[in-house]
């Protein structure tokens, strides 16, 4: 797409284990944020067999919202504020980190003995600098509390997951001006983006479409040029994520999992970390150990 005003992002693949592999979209060299968006992971689609299973150990986070979306599969969230909530698919778990919380996300059973197809995003949204410090907050909302509708032609549904967006507002709470939706495109169907947020992208989950006659495949990201309509088009059934929104006030520091206005206060986020001063997650002994670089 090197004739594109659209900025095409190169993943980063990173293998968990048993063949379970993650995407990593955000940030990339190509473009570090997307509106307030600062991380973008895309899931499998994988097949965990009997006997295995996803297992994201304790860990924290500052300074930013976190959620798990999935197509396929269920995670257990189990935090700090002592939420135990599993997500299913078109559930949103959304967390607000705020000074810091500490979560875990594991395969329950019995999809862990029966083996099952997993396949979702994860992403993080920063916090603006007035809530960076705000007490952390776990909600859940079931997937019938979403906004859904389908275009006039019964061609494109869309589900509102987090924000506001084609004038539907999700109950989600969020703290900057942002959107996320999940587009579902039939054969043929034609989808016009509208420029309504300063910033936006493409996440493609299942399918191909074009993007002003360009293809962009399964698992590719393309952060969309500002301030036009931008027009997609399936030939075969397709499924996209579009999220963005106003960029955030100001840079951010991401170290791990800490994002954070300054350098120092990520500092203090690690130390606190390193000396066990976070709050623990009910029921787990384990943990993820602060990474030494």
């Amino acid at each position: 797409m090197t004739d594109s005003p659209h900025v095409l992002i190169d993943a980063k693949l990173h293998d968990l284990g048993d063949g379970f592999v993650v995407r990593r979209m955000l940030p990339s060299m190509q473009r570090r944020t997307v509106g307030p968006f600062v991380f973008f992971d895309h899931i499998g689609p994988v097949e965990l067999a009997p006997g295995h299973g996803v297992d994201v150990r304790p860990h924290t986070h500052i300074g930013l919202s976190t959620m798990t979306y999935l197509f396929d599969g269920v995670f257990t969230h189990r935090d700090s504020l002592g939420a135990v909530q599993d997500i299913r698919p078109g559930a949103v778990n959304w967390m607000t980190a705020g000074r810091g919380v500490v979560h875990s996300e594991r395969t329950p059973e019995p999809e862990r003995s029966e083996g099952h197809r997993v396949h979702g995003v994860q992403f993080w949204v920063g916090l603006p600098k007035d809530d960076a410090e705000i007490e952390p907050a776990f909600t859940h909302h079931p997937v019938e509390d979403l906004p859904e509708w389908t275009d006039e032609a019964g061609d494109a549904h869309c589900r509102l997951v987090a924000g506001e967006a084609f004038g539907h507002s999700s109950p989600v709470p969020v703290y900057s001006r942002l959107f996320c939706v999940d587009l579902n495109l039939r054969a043929g169907a034609s989808f016009l983006i509208p420029d309504e947020h300063l910033e936006r992208a493409i996440q493609v989950v299942g399918g191909e479409v074009e993007v002003d006659g360009h293809l962009l495949p399964m698992h590719g990201m393309l952060v969309l040029k500002g301030g036009v309509p931008v027009r997609v088009r399936a030939s075969g059934q397709a499924r996209l994520i579009l999220f963005g929104g106003d960029p955030l006030d100001g840079p951010r520091f991401i170290k791990w999992n800490f994002v954070a206005a300054t350098r120092e206060r990520i500092d203090q986020a690690s130390e606190d970390w390193r000396e066990g001063r976070f709050d623990k997650v009910p029921g787990e002994i384990e943990f993820i150990p602060l990474p030494e670089h």
